[in-house]
């Protein structure tokens, strides 16, 4: 039997405490007793209500190879034609084109961008926390203990939420600009840190600043499930090696979203590595359809994000501005995937 098909028996639930305490279960994946199992092969599999097998049945997509002759240039007019004039779909059209300067935008204030997700923006970075009643899942950590602390701690508590109660950071990906408060919150509030094998040995290679110690692995297709919410963690290889990408239950009200999180945006360079990165982006497409994904966040700046919360700031009671419905966030997925097609084109 496949190992995530026997993680997804077992729910595992250890007290935040458990940073200083062997790891130990009670179960293992052959269904005996009593093995102490270590904290890095724990998380491995069934690590704290970490359950693999959500992308079991999803079927590999292959990146197209390019054809003879193809031009980049029509996938980036199909692109802009496909985005028209939404300003998500040119946004994420222009940040994708090569050569492209991305923005040091200020920060904003905090803002609940949904009654279970807030959005804690370094301007050029942000992070987000999913709010349960169980504690609070933060999807990146920014750049530093000190943005850790102004932005995400003080940020929650503007909110009403208590930032005592960080109890996992999933990493996005290991670059330093997602990982560098981790072990600040790790160390000040016990927060178990996740990130795919990959991008944990990215980071002992690179060792940008502030990197959190090894902790949690992410495996393809698991589920994190804190106080009743769900977060689906799909690995999306490309702007590293280990990127993973995010589905996740939002509300408003009595309104009930799934959104998606696409995990690294900026392309690599290479043919190969661009192969790679339009495969998982295909692959994402394939399951956001299949989650009926109706709303597109991102952890920087080229969604028109910073545009939409403040919009949403000015008229909280108006259409929220990120709930771009399934169309239209698959469309989203359409342009970056001609974007990307454009890329591979003229990188070949």
């Amino acid at each position: 039997m496949r190992l995530g098909a026997v993680a997804g028996l077992v729910a595992i639930h250890l007290p935040v405490t458990a940073r200083e305490m062997p790891m130990t279960s009670s179960y293992r994946h052959d269904g005996s007793a009593g093995r102490q199992l270590s904290r890095r092969r724990f998380g491995q599999w069934a690590a704290l209500g970490l359950a693999a097998g959500a992308g079991v049945g999803t079927p590999a997509l292959a990146a197209p190879a390019r054809a003879a002759g193809e031009d980049a240039q029509e996938h980036y007019d199909r692109a802009r034609r496909l985005a028209g004039r939404d300003p998500v779909l040119r946004a994420i059209a222009s940040a994708l084109t090569p050569g492209v300067e991305f923005p040091r935008p200020p920060a904003p204030a905090p803002l609940r961008l949904f009654d279970n997700l807030a959005f804690l923006s370094a301007g050029w970075v942000s992070a987000m926390a999913v709010l349960t009643d169980d504690g609070i899942v933060l999807i990146d950590a920014l750049t530093s203990p000190a943005e850790a602390e102004s932005i995400i701690v003080r940020g929650l508590r503007e909110l009403g939420a208590r930032p005592e109660t960080i109890k996992y950071v999933i990493a996005t990906h290991g670059h330093g600009d997602h990982i560098g408060g981790a072990q600040y919150l790790a160390d000040r509030y016990g927060a178990r840190v996740l990130m795919t094998p990959a991008d944990w040995d990215l980071v002992a290679r690179t060792r940008p600043d502030h990197a959190p110690d090894r902790d949690l692995e992410i495996t393809d297709g698991q589920r994190l499930t804190l106080g009743g919410t769900t977060v689906r963690l799909h690995r999306t290889p490309g702007h590293t090696p280990g990127t993973v990408s995010l589905v996740l239950p939002v509300r408003a009200g009595r309104a009930r979203h799934t959104a998606m999180l696409w995990g690294g945006t900026n392309p690599p360079g290479t043919p190969a590595e661009l192969r790679a990165y339009l495969a998982s982006l295909r692959a994402f497409r394939h399951r956001t359809r299949r989650a009926g994904a109706d709303v597109e966040l991102s952890n920087h700046p080229n969604d028109h994000g910073l545009q939409r919360a403040e919009q949403f700031r000015t008229a909280p009671d108006g259409p929220n501005p990120f709930v771009l419905g399934r169309r239209r966030t698959d469309r989203y997925l359409a342009v970056m995937e001609a974007m990307l097609r454009g890329r591979l084109a003229d990188a070949s």
